[in-house]
């Protein structure tokens, strides 16, 4: 249990960050038309500040389900190379904490897990399950709780106080940390000038032109630095 506790213990300062995000979605959410359970159900089943923010996006522009979905998988694409990633060091556990493992998979458990288990290649396996227990433990309730606690005060907001510009400025300071390397700032820039040149198309199918485009375009710039 001392590794579930050092983990607990790591994981708190991500809480400065995630519980104003986690408030802000729970405003936001019942802003655009989300109730109370609507919005807490979206946290627990998602768990993914980036995609349910990119959705809440959509959602609020009346895009097609189809494309908020197909757009929130887009950005959580990552989780899949945190999955692999994990596997050396986790994938022998027993199918009931594999499937644990896989739920409270987000990037501030992932960033810990695996600086941690690289640092400790000697680590027994059931601690280093205990450990990634105890990063998971303050941060899902965390997200959780934050965003009841919006979706609460976000329905005693009146509408005529407009609070839809918050919403694109939200996902801006989400995104913008993320922009470490020429390809992650290629690929954004192309997105949004792709986005913005296919407005005119049906139901925000722009924006998935600039996904797609953006993704290629940050590949390409990624293989050639690799030449």
């Amino acid at each position: 249990m001392s590794s579930f506790w050092r983990g607990f213990r790591d994981a708190l300062p991500f809480l400065l960050v995630l519980i104003p995000f986690a408030l802000l979605f729970g405003v936001l959410a019942t802003e655009a038309g989300l109730n109370i359970f609507e919005t807490l159900a979206f946290s627990i089943v998602v768990i993914a500040g980036a995609a349910q923010f990119t959705a809440l996006q959509l959602m609020s522009e009346n895009a097609p389900a189809v494309v908020a979905l197909v757009s929130a998988l887009a950005v959580n694409m990552r989780m899949a190379m945190y999955s692999a990633s994990m596997t050396p060091y986790l994938g022998s556990l027993p199918l009931w904490k594999r499937a644990l493992v896989a739920y409270g998979l987000v990037d501030q458990s992932f960033a810990l897990a695996s600086a941690k288990f690289e640092a400790s290649p000697e680590m027994p396996v059931n601690h280093r399950f205990w450990y990634f227990l105890g990063t998971v433990v303050p941060i899902l309730p965390g997200w959780y709780i934050g965003t009841l606690v919006g979706a609460l005060a976000g329905e005693t907001i009146p509408s005529s106080m407009g609070l839809d510009f918050a919403l694109p400025i939200a996902f801006v300071a989400l995104i913008s940390p993320m922009l470490r390397t020429p390809a992650h700032r290629g690929a954004a820039l192309s997105a949004s000038l792709l986005a913005l040149g296919f407005a005119w198309l049906p139901f925000n199918f722009g924006l998935m032109v600039g996904g797609l485009g953006g993704m290629m375009v940050g590949a390409e710039i990624e293989r050639r630095m690799g030449q």
